[in-house]
């Protein structure tokens, strides 16, 4: 059974939010879902993206597949730069240039 994390549109008629849900990638897209991982509300001023980072993570470390925009709504949660492995944009960077310096003595 291939996963993916995909969005499940909810809400009235022209005023969407959405859940973030794992599911089966065969299933349709407001059908089946394994689980709940969190909420998109694209309407409100700022957006509002609450993300259980922590189931989140659970899927992709057991290879389920993020939609384009999961991944970004991911990527601004903070669970994709733990699944890919950087802490953060100076922690990078930092491991870089100390590891090519010791390399170099």
């Amino acid at each position: 059974m291939a996963v993916k994390l995909r969005l499940m549109r909810m809400g009235k008629k022209k005023q969407p939010t959405y859940r973030v849900v794992a599911a089966d990638s065969r299933a349709p897209r407001n059908g089946r879902f394994i689980e709940i991982i969190g909420i998109y509300e694209p309407r409100q001023d700022p957006s509002v993206v609450r993300i259980d980072n922590e189931r989140a993570l659970h899927w992709l470390r057991h290879g389920a597949q993020p939609s384009e925009r999961v991944e970004k709504l991911l990527k601004i949660s903070g669970a994709w730069d733990d699944f890919r492995g950087t802490g953060g944009p100076g922690t990078t960077d930092g491991a870089a240039a100390a590891g090519a310096g010791e390399g170099d003595s």
